[in-house]
């Protein structure tokens, strides 16, 4: 199953993916390698999840229900807990070392979604690590989503409860979850690539490895 769902924000028109079938997920990630092929070596990803209870009674632990992807105005909300298999496409694409993945938590996304279901990130940079690296001010590295969003990129990101609480098992999402899910991979996109989180990652004898660099904003154009 596929739905494809416009959603506005200021002046972006994002087109979120939402879906629980491997086949389309391999087609989003043949598009987005189409559209960016010239950046194919400092792409940036934005990724970020959301869980559910286990539904086994016993076990308190949270269960990735979905994995959220944007490059540029392209999101992806894979349904992981529905669907029947992970297409090797995914595992490929996530363990890429020429991309960045990037959201604030990314680690802990990426530990989750090994542990869940296998799927390794290569390389991941936390926003608050690179905004503290690049602003240089620790202060940075203790700010949420939102407060990082507005501060930098002088935007409201809303994030009610509600939704981050709601039913993320659900078979069919509301169009609020998928607005929800889908600003949040967009923004943490948004923000890795004003901060230039492609060139902190370089990639050597098969090592992902972080080097620094001088600050500089840097207009990137995605689609």
């Amino acid at each position: 199953m596929l739905s494809v769902h416009t959603i506005l924000f200021y002046e972006d028109e994002i087109k979120a993916w939402v879906t629980d079938e491997p086949a389309v997920v391999s087609r989003w990630i043949r598009e987005v390698k189409h559209f960016h092929h010239r950046k194919l070596r400092r792409l940036i990803i934005g990724l970020d999840i959301e869980w559910c209870l286990s539904s086994e009674s016993n076990s308190n632990f949270p269960q990735v229900a979905t994995l959220q992807l944007c490059v540029g105005h392209k999101c992806l909300i894979f349904q992981l807990l529905h669907a029947r298999y992970i297409p090797k496409s995914l595992f490929m694409f996530l363990a890429n070392m020429n991309y960045t993945f990037v959201g604030v938590g990314v680690d802990e996304d990426a530990r989750k979604l090994t542990k869940d279901y296998g799927l390794d990130v290569s390389c991941s940079v936390d926003i608050r690590g690179l905004a503290m690296n690049r602003l240089r001010n620790d202060l940075w590295g203790y700010k949420s989503l939102k407060k990082l969003f507005k501060e930098i990129l002088h935007k409201e990101l809303e994030k009610p409860k509600e939704i981050t609480l709601s039913k993320w098992d659900n078979k069919v999402l509301t169009h609020r979850q998928i607005e929800y899910g889908c600003l949040d991979a967009f923004a943490s996109f948004e923000l890795g690539r004003v901060l230039r989180a492609s060139s902190v990652n370089r990639v050597f004898d098969g090592w992902c490895v972080r080097i620094d660099e001088n600050f500089l904003f840097e207009k990137d154009i995605y689609p």
